[in-house]
């Protein structure tokens, strides 16, 4: 089985979450990537305790965003989907 340049992209993208991760679960969430789309934004969904809080928006912009573009800078933007 061949994988598909969009397999690779969220399998990269899983791979720099990895190392924010810990820290979303200490506080009991979790962030699952929904999709990536052709102009390359990525779109996440917030879980457990991120989805309800106030900081997901700073979360959003100073964690998962930096850890993203700082492995994989051709992505676009990062956008959450559910939350703040």
């Amino acid at each position: 089985m061949r994988i598909t340049e969009k397999e690779q992209l969220m399998q990269r993208i899983e791979e720099a979450l990895s190392t924010v991760r810990p820290h979303l679960k200490v506080d009991g969430g979790d962030v699952e990537v929904v999709d990536v789309t052709d102009d390359l934004c990525v779109k996440i969904r917030w879980m457990g305790m991120c989805e309800s809080c106030s900081m997901s928006t700073m979360t959003l912009k100073a964690g998962i965003t930096q850890a993203i573009k700082g492995k994989i800078p051709e992505i676009a933007t990062v956008e959450a989907i559910n939350g703040f």
